[in-house]
């Protein structure tokens, strides 16, 4: 008889097999894992936390030390200089330019268009041109001038006399010849139709007189 038969039982009933019952592991230790656990994820959503704040402040200073580097506080202005007065004088001065009475201008005609020089020169000396020569063009031009006009003259003409007759024409070019005087030829081409308007040749000459002054730089 096994020591395993119940007393009494005279061996009649027996305890077979293998698979004896088992006790469950104590459910304390699965809290403190999950515990642990716990603790962890905290301290490192703390910690991603916390580099997530040093990083914007940190970003912040260095987004303003750049741009203090890219455009740098100007000096303090005295006082005295802060605000110039009346008789200040302007950032883009006024250009001095010949008046249309010292300009002397001859007026050829290169289209077959009769009459056209004649009426050009009439209307320029209204508007208070020098008139010289006024005809046919030579034979170098005659005929072979494209576009509106041709401004010609000397190499030592005033610049600016040449931009004061452009006013009055538009879509001239220049050219330079060996002449000595400072007159300038005034040669209509294919293309011209008419003089500018007396108010828009007045508008670009005051133009050409006060120019825009040139775009502030840009401010931080």
């Amino acid at each position: 008889m096994s020591m395993l038969t119940p007393p009494g039982m005279g061996g009649k009933y027996r305890v077979t097999g293998t698979a004896y019952p088992r006790m469950s592991r104590p459910r304390r230790r699965r809290k403190i894992v999950f515990a642990l656990l716990g603790s962890v994820l905290a301290l490192a959503l703390l910690g991603y936390g916390a580099l997530q704040l040093i990083d914007v402040f940190g970003g912040g200073a260095k987004s303003a030390a750049a741009a203090a580097e890219d455009c740098p506080t100007a000096p303090a202005t005295p006082a005295k200089a802060a605000a110039p007065g009346p008789a200040a004088a302007s950032a883009t001065p006024a250009v001095a330019l010949p008046q249309p009475g010292q300009i002397t201008v001859n007026v050829y005609n290169a289209t077959p268009r009769a009459g056209l020089a004649k009426a050009v020169g009439d209307e320029l000396k209204k508007r208070g041109f020098a008139i010289g020569h006024v005809g046919n063009a030579p034979a170098d031009f005659d005929k072979k001038v494209p576009g509106p006009g041709i401004l010609l003259g000397s190499p030592r003409t005033d610049k600016a006399a040449y931009s004061v007759l452009g006013t009055q024409l538009a879509g001239v070019t220049q050219q330079t010849d060996t002449r000595e005087g400072a007159d300038i030829d005034l040669i209509l081409g294919d293309s011209f139709k008419e003089l500018n308007t007396k108010e828009d040749a007045d508008k670009a000459l005051a133009v050409l007189a006060n120019p825009a002054p040139a775009p502030s730089p840009k401010k931080c």
